[in-house]
């Protein structure tokens, strides 16, 4: 039988995945490392495990004890696993910027989690890195984990995630590009692919607000470069041990935004739903296109899973308040789509009333332009009509230039819907929309009303 003794056991082994749509303008092959296949759905299980067994070897984390740790939510998560299946109590630090379903998450698998605020000094006692520390010394028999520092965090995916990638791409892996929080992702990997090849390019992904890129290209570290950003589970205002600086090449910064935009365009495009850092990390990538060639193969390591995400970058409300919400915009070519490739119905001015009502009748419309001398000449339509059947059904048989209306406004079919409705009154029925070809299209007030709900 093949059969796992625990849930730790199926930590591992996650797969790679081509992207195609996403990265269509990268001339390169680009492969994604999904790390939520994960057991506790992020690339972290890796490192809380080998963090936990090195400290139980070396005897600074004893049975029965507590495991105090700062963390995002994904370390904690697998600090969990861990604990539960081994038998440790576990407290998470961590900071109010995260999301709530990372809390729900870790209380759901018995964790302790404390919060708090993110808008400080690191050194300040209220500091999610200050707390942690200072919970870990009040706590009998228990360990300190610190992530940042701890090198069995870099040595994990050297040991594993390296070698991974390395088999899975048959060695032909030519650039490497993840998100850098702890460092311990980028260093391990990175270590063990410049061993095998010294030519992989290995780049980090950086946020605004955070010190990595700038210490890398000047050595650095500027508090100026300091302030709160959105982006989860990348970036820092300290410089982690775990950050081997030497194994990077170099470092690329992202947007909240397009983090945020970009986390869901993998889920719509690509079927993938992964995390807010994933996000960056693809955005970082395209805007680091112009260093791929249609050889290389470049991998990019997915952190974790979008079900972290559910209540914030998921959630349109709260893009839409942070101003990250790409809501498609109507414009008059979206409202002329269902009948754009039928002739526009209209009528000379030389002709009777009574012709115009046929057409409307055929037709079933309720305006029309009127022409003469193949140009627009002016509008009927049924509100006009009734007015003169009630006030002298005589001009029934009249022209239609006696009774016509001014011309329909003519717009090009790229104008937004908000400014079709500045246009389209009680007094103007309709518009006239010249498509890119020069075809005419008529919208009415209902095309406006049926689009909008």
């Amino acid at each position: 039988m093949k059969i796992s003794n625990n849930i730790l056991e199926t930590i591992g082994n996650t797969p790679l995945v081509k992207l195609n749509k996403l990265t269509k303008e990268v001339d390169a092959m680009v492969l994604a490392k999904v790390e939520f296949f994960n057991p506790g759905s992020s690339v972290k299980d890796r490192m809380a495990v080998k963090m936990v067994e090195d400290a139980e070897a070396d005897g600074r984390l004893k049975p029965g004890g507590t495991i105090v740790e700062g963390t995002s939510g994904n370390t904690g998560m697998g600090l969990a696993l861990a604990a539960i299946i081994k038998g440790y109590k576990l407290i998470c630090v961590s900071t109010d910027k995260q999301s709530k379903e990372k809390f729900d998450i870790l209380r759901a698998v018995g964790a302790e989690v404390i919060v708090c605020p993110t808008d400080v000094d690191p050194k300040d006692p209220r500091s999610y890195y200050s707390t942690s520390k200072r919970i870990s010394e009040e706590t009998p028999n228990s360990w300190y984990v610190n992530q940042y520092d701890n090198p069995s965090n870099s040595i994990a995916h050297y040991e594993q995630t390296g070698p991974e990638i390395w088999d899975q791409t048959d060695g032909k892996i030519t650039h490497f590009v993840v998100g850098v929080g702890t460092g311990g992702t980028i260093s391990g990997v990175g270590k063990y692919l410049k061993e095998k090849n010294p030519d992989i390019k290995i780049w980090g992904i950086d946020t605004y607000g955070s010190v990595f890129k700038k210490y890398h290209e000047t050595g650095i570290f500027d508090e100026n470069e300091i302030y709160s950003y959105i982006t989860e589970g990348i970036g820092e205002d300290i410089l982690p041990e775990n950050v081997d600086f030497s194994v990077i090449d170099g470092f690329e910064k992202v947007t909240d935004k397009d983090a945020a935009v970009y986390t869901r365009k993998m889920a719509r495009e690509e079927g993938i739903f992964a995390g807010n850092s994933c996000g960056a990390a693809i955005k970082g990538l395209l805007q680091l296109k112009e260093n791929f060639s249609k050889d290389d193969v470049v991998v990019v390591l997915l952190h974790d899973s979008g079900s972290r995400y559910v209540g914030k970058m998921y959630n349109d409300e709260w893009m839409r308040e942070r101003g990250f919400l790409e809501e498609d915009i109507l414009t008059a070519k979206d409202l002329v789509k269902k009948h754009e490739d039928k002739p526009l119905v209209s009528v000379f001015a030389e002709e009777l009333v009574s012709h115009a009502i046929s057409k409307m009748r055929k037709f079933g419309i309720s305006q029309i332009p009127v022409m003469k001398d193949n140009q627009f000449v002016g509008s009927i339509d049924d509100s006009v009509i009734y007015q003169t059947l009630v006030d002298k059904p005589e001009l029934v048989d009249a022209p239609i230039s006696s009774i016509m209306g001014p011309v329909f406004p003519i717009v090009k079919s790229g104008t937004q819907v908000d400014e079709l409705c500045k246009l389209i009154n009680k007094n103007t029925p309709a518009v006239l929309v010249e498509s890119a070809s020069g075809s005419m299209h008529i919208v009415t007030r209902y095309d406006i009303i049926s689009a909008m709900s």
